[in-house]
């Protein structure tokens, strides 16, 4: 539970500016938002992954996939945040987490919602961002971007060593119609200032078989610049490095919802280093354990937690609008 400081107690009020059915499609300062779109079709063979440099054509969308998972389309070309869509039960919701869960991948739900990508940004290696990405990756040609430890990872699954491409932060890439920086990050600490399944993979693994055979591994966040586009920067859990977000300043900021006010001044720190994004967009608050439909499943407790991120962007960054998302949802900003 949270304590009694104000960003842990403090309840937001709910207007039209927040939800997705709630929002207008104009406004948003970092531009509109589109209506719900239907999920991405489904797929009938694997996809290449497109060649870098290849012309997009078409509109620019965000989907949310829970956690924080995040389908890009730009134009005609796919780019992938932490895609995890199997969301199976590991007792976490129920008080009762059981560390050696067997691994697992729904190809059922997943082959229908990715039809292509040709880049995957792993923010760090938890069962929860990282299940499903060895297998996006086989099935559609995908290079994965992401820690030694996500290349490592990558290896004991099979993957080629020429699709997993390991950085560390302060690289900027050029993908032609969009460019992706990297940036070391931090994991957020549970209520004991640890976390859980610490530590990193300096060498290739046997086979991940269970939740706790996927380590933190370091984290990282991205920014997304896209030509003619938003900048939008993307987060993997609630922890910061100020100093290495200086100078980002994008328009749209996926922010993780703290679970624990174990890092001081996680919102006023956050909003500050990126410069007060035009509009901020909450994740990793829904229940990843239950399915993908709306509205999404919010445990009572990270509800409050929710409503006490809105709450406190509102205070510290009053110019900016949050948009809390639905899943399948495309959002054009």
């Amino acid at each position: 539970m949270l304590d009694n400081r104000p960003y842990g107690r403090r309840r937001f009020l709910r207007d039209a500016a927040v939800g997705t059915a709630a929002v207008s499609a104009a406004g948003l300062g970092a531009g509109a938002l589109a209506a719900p779109a239907q999920a991405a079709p489904a797929a009938t063979a694997p996809v290449a992954a497109t060649t870098t440099g290849a012309r997009r054509s078409g509109a620019v969308s965000f989907r949310w996939w829970g956690t924080s998972g995040w389908r890009i389309d730009i134009g005609d070309r796919t780019v992938l945040v932490d895609p995890y869509l199997s969301r199976y039960d590991t007792g976490l919701f129920q008080g009762a987490f059981n560390a050696d869960t067997l691994l697992k991948v729904d190809t059922d739900i997943i082959d229908p919602l990715v039809d292509r990508a040709e880049n995957i940004l792993v923010t760090h290696t938890h069962w929860d961002h990282f299940n499903d990405v060895p297998y996006i990756a086989g099935r559609t040609g995908a290079r994965v971007f992401g820690t030694l430890t996500a290349y490592h990872l990558g290896l004991a699954y099979g993957l080629p060593s020429g699709r997993l491409a390991p950085v560390k932060g302060g690289e900027v890439l050029d993908f032609g119609d969009y460019t992706v920086e990297v940036v070391s990050s931090l994991h957020s600490r549970n209520g004991g200032w640890s976390m859980a399944f610490p530590g990193v993979r300096v060498s290739p693994p046997p086979k991940p078989a269970k939740i706790s055979d996927l380590p933190e591994g370091d984290t990282l966040a991205y920014q997304i610049r896209v030509a003619g586009g938003p900048s939008v920067f993307f987060m993997g859990a609630s922890d910061l490095n100020e100093r290495n977000l200086a100078g980002l300043a994008p328009d749209v900021a996926m922010v993780a919802s703290a679970a624990t006010t174990s890092t001081a001044d996680y919102v006023p720190r956050l909003m500050a280093a990126l410069d007060y994004p035009k509009v901020v967009v909450p994740v990793h608050w829904d229940n990843f354990e239950t399915s993908l439909t709306n509205p999404p499943t919010v445990a009572e407790s990270d509800r409050e937690r929710l409503d006490a991120l809105i709450a406190e962007v509102r205070r510290v960054s009053p110019h900016s609008r949050v948009l809390v998302p639905e899943y399948h949802t495309a959002y054009r900003f």
